[in-house]
């Protein structure tokens, strides 16, 4: 049985997968062929440790483990002591823009912030409680008072002025009110007045429209919007690191919808924003930060939608020259995802048969032999060396063994000799089509 399971990563790793997208916990325990990318990434995480600041790009075709290597990364860096977060670019949700999808894409990244104790996510609370204890206690060492003492509401002030001096150490742009709304968010934990912590909550998501609004609920002049929400991930960043933790890492995933979006302007903005955040990490002027970008090749490379439209960007993603597929550069940003082997896929399976089993509380008659024969079943079917991918490898084994789970009389050997192969990657050439506005 594989070390370590727990019941609630099973569940995870099961559900997930048959619903054809990556568990949130538990992918250390399905992860195969990957040791020379993630011997890479830990390196890196040892250079952002130090106060370096980081930006990989993971390239790989549909269905190669994109995602799921982003997952991985964050099991990875969270028992690494960092702070992480994933989040995805979607049509609403973008790195640049003046309609609220920046601030969209930023309200994402800050709900799903994780830690090693909250992998799931939705963190921050835990996190700001975390940092208020740690000023309580210095506070009350500076002031010769006990941690009851200090806690009574006449020292309110004496703590929401400590708040204050330390963000404002910490902090650059728009340090104030990031420094305000905390000290707000340490009011309602002292007086236990729930809707003020909401509000505070609010405003550190970006969940606030209007600076008029913000100022009647938090007396700040501020709002966290779609110009200026990077430099709130940099304040928080900063805060995480003065906690105590190693870095701040951001995953960010299909990036797909930055090539689809249709106006050749606003792509180009969207690129520079990500011009942007390379050169700050590269060139030294933010520390303890690790951005990833997951998109396929079509992404990085065409010449007329993807990042290598951007020619400043290309300059910088340009693949090694001397890499080739035997001979790989894991220093360089980009990072090409290679398939697996078959040898690969059958442990994968292998391990999803035990998990199956131990999340069913079953031991369903399914042998290494029988998933030689299914793996000869669907990688020789019409079609497989075009369209099959990991993922769809993955959906059928684990639906063939719901069907065996639930009905134990049928032919198994049937069930593998009905497998049909289709094309599930997205339509590209529709969105070439796609006029230029």
């Amino acid at each position: 049985m594989i070390n370590n399971l727990k019941p609630k990563e099973a569940t995870a790793i099961i559900n997930s997968l048959i619903g054809g997208v990556v568990p949130k916990i538990g992918v250390q325990h399905i992860t195969v062929g990957r040791s020379d990318e993630i011997k890479a990434f830990i390196n890196a995480l040892e250079d952002v440790k130090n106060g370096h600041s980081m930006m990989k790009f993971w390239i790989g075709d549909f269905g190669s483990g994109k995602s799921f290597m982003l997952h991985l990364l964050n099991t990875v860096a969270l028992k690494q002591k960092f702070v992480v977060s994933n989040a995805d670019f979607t049509p609403d949700n973008r790195l640049y823009s003046n309609d609220g999808k920046g601030v969209a894409l930023y309200s994402s990244i800050i709900d799903n912030i994780a830690i090693q104790t909250k992998p799931e996510g939705g963190a921050l609370p835990t996190l700001l409680e975390k940092w208020i204890e740690q000023i309580i206690t210095k506070t009350s060492e500076e002031n010769h008072l006990s941690l009851l003492e200090i806690r009574e509401r006449k020292y309110l002030e004496l703590i929401e002025l400590n708040i204050m001096k330390t963000i404002n150490a910490i902090t650059e742009v728009g340090g104030f009110d990031f420094g305000t709304v905390v000290a707000k968010y340490y009011e309602g934990y002292i007086k236990d007045e729930e809707q003020l912590r909401r509000s505070a909550l609010k405003w550190l998501k970006g969940e606030y429209r209007t600076k008029t609004e913000a100022k009647q609920d938090l007396g700040v002049r501020e709002i966290i919007n779609d110009q200026n929400y990077y430099d709130m991930l940099k304040n928080f960043c900063k805060l995480f690191v003065s906690m105590g933790y190693f870095g701040f890492m951001i995953n960010l995933d299909e990036a797909i919808n930055l090539y689809k979006i249709s106006t050749s302007v606003m792509r180009e903005k969207n690129y520079e924003k990500i011009l942007t955040i390379y050169n700050d990490c590269f060139q030294g002027k933010i520390a303890h930060l690790f951005f990833n970008i997951a998109g396929t090749k079509e992404v990085l490379e065409n010449e007329r939608r993807g990042f290598f439209s951007y020619s400043a960007l290309k300059s910088r993603l340009e693949t090694n020259k001397y890499e080739t597929s035997q001979i790989r550069d894991f220093a360089q940003p980009v990072i090409r995802l290679m398939p697996l082997d078959h040898n690969e896929i059958f442990v994968l399976l292998t391990k999803l048969k035990q998990i199956f089993d131990f999340h069913y509380k079953t031991e369903l008659e399914i042998s290494e032999a029988d998933i030689h024969i299914f793996m000869e079943e669907i990688f020789n079917k019409p079609g497989a060396t075009e369209f099959l991918t990991p993922r769809e490898v993955i959906r059928d084994f684990l639906n063939i063994l719901n069907i065996i789970r639930q009905n134990p009389e049928v032919d198994v050997r049937k069930l593998f000799g009905d497998i049909e192969i289709s094309d599930e990657r997205p339509n590209e050439q529709l969105i070439e089509s796609i006029e230029e506005l």
